[in-house]
């Protein structure tokens, strides 16, 4: 059955997964509190209140997005809280499974099923890891931002809306500022990439035709990631002026003061900030690691933007894609778990390794140590009451479970360094020898191949 009907099988695995999931949900009685706020959001923009002063649920929680969002969150505006909270449940359910099935064609590899069914069993699995159960039970955008940035990343030349790649990350930057570093990324590589094809222009010999039919031309410094580096800064100030033009008042404060004030989403300490700021701030028992963590975030920044600019120029766009996500999330002064959703490509990315490489034994143990990670909810084993701020009192033990996700992204960042170096190694041995060849069949004097292959004859 399972062979002969993998869709219908996969189909019928994730709708029961799902159904146990919404149960579980609803058992444990979730708040969706952050969905609360987004509509409070969108009730201070259409009342024209102030955005930045508002504050919401019980919990008195702030908005710390740009302006441009309330004015997406407007519509919520127009539902009852219970249908508001099914329609926001079901909408994530299913962007769980569209992040999936791009994260399988991003990583372009054959299945033994088709995309669809895969993409189905997967997601019947991942709607149980924590980052993706926190993200339904706050009722968060995490999962609408993955595939905003991976519709545009996943895309190739000659697939429909390929022209347009780039729009998904400046909406989702819109949203929120963390996937405007896809766009930083996409602009390093670009300029690389630009350069290299200069240098190998002006290297080429006279008279050298390259692939695109001029002496000595390799199309030029311009090029697609560049393109789309510069549409998703296009759409990202599109975002920008549209709320400047509805919220004057609240765009201005945002730009001037909110974006700047680091501390506005929580207490930096908590166990549910898996950035590299919280994890130092545990680690030093302090609320404010200070330069510390600058120097932390400057020396992961730049790593995590070297490994995905090298990755991109080998060609392999998954990694380079998942290394940029970690370094984001490492970076940001505040990365809740539930933000983590890119443990979901990550995963996808690490079986397909593992399925496709030699020394499955080292890609398996690595696969099966994340998906623990992600699906342990380890990070709440650990001492977290509200307002007692006990995470800055953890010792060892409790510190490197509260720390699990910042430890696995950075060694995905230095995974990715090692693959992509070798790759890049590769294809200039593969390059190297091209070339060789190339020069040994221009020194085969004239009339040599014809003689060869009447003698062939």
């Amino acid at each position: 059955m399972i062979r002969g009907r993998p869709l219908s099988t996969a189909l019928t695995l994730c709708l029961l997964s799902f159904a146990v999931f919404w149960c579980a949900q609803r058992l444990a009685d979730v708040t969706m509190i952050d969905l609360m706020v987004y509509r409070a959001e969108g009730w201070a923009a259409r009342a024209g209140a102030d955005l930045y002063a508002m504050r919401a649920t019980e919990a008195r929680l702030p908005n710390t997005y740009p302006p441009f969002a309330a004015l997406l969150f407007m519509p919520l505006t127009l539902l009852g809280v219970g249908e508001m909270r099914t329609l926001a449940t079901a909408g994530n359910l299913t962007l769980l499974v569209v992040l999936v099935h791009l994260a399988l064609r991003l990583v372009g590899r054959p299945l033994w099923w088709p995309r669809p069914a895969v993409a189905l069993a997967l997601a019947a699995a991942a709607v149980w890891c924590e980052p993706v159960w926190t993200t339904l039970r706050y009722g968060q955008i995490n999962l609408l931002l993955a595939v905003l940035v991976l519709w545009d990343l996943s895309r190739r030349p000659g697939d429909a809306g390929y022209r347009w790649a780039g729009i998904g990350i400046g909406v989702a930057a819109g949203l929120k500022l963390t996937p405007a570093l896809f766009a930083v990324l996409l602009a390093v590589a670009g300029t690389v990439k630009g350069w290299q094809r200069l240098r190998g222009r002006r290297s080429a010999p006279a008279g050298h035709v390259g692939p695109a039919g001029r002496a000595g031309d390799r199309t030029g410094f311009w090029n697609p990631l560049l393109r789309q580096s510069l549409t998703a800064c296009a759409a990202f100030l599109g975002t920008a002026l549209l709320a400047a033009v509805a919220l004057p008042r609240d765009s201005r404060r945002f730009w001037t003061e909110v974006v700047f004030s680091t501390d506005r989403p929580g207490l930096v300490e908590q166990t549910a900030n898996q950035s590299l700021r919280g994890a130092l701030a545990r680690l030093l028992h302090t609320p404010d690691p200070g330069l510390w963590w600058a120097g932390a975030a400057a020396v992961v920044a730049v790593a995590g933007l070297a490994a995905g600019t090298a990755a991109l120029l080998a060609g392999l766009d998954a990694w380079a894609t998942v290394a940029c996500a970690m370094t984001a999330l490492l970076v940001s002064p505040v990365s809740w778990s539930h933000h983590w959703v890119w443990c979901i490509p990550l995963l996808v990315l690490l079986v397909s390794e593992t399925l496709h490489r030699s020394g499955r034994r080292v890609w398996k143990a690595a696969t099966a140590a994340s998906a623990l990670l992600f699906c342990s909810y380890a990070l709440w084993w650990v001492p977290h009451t509200p307002g007692e701020r006990a995470e800055l009192r953890q010792h060892g033990g409790q510190m490197l479970l509260s720390a699990g996700y910042p430890l696995c992204g950075a060694a995905f960042i230095g995974l990715t360094a090692v693959v992509a170096v070798r790759a890049l190694r590769r294809r200039a041995a593969t390059a190297a020898e091209a070339a060789g060849a190339g020069a040994g069949a221009a020194a085969v004097p004239a009339g040599a191949g014809a003689r060869q292959a009447v003698a062939k004859e």
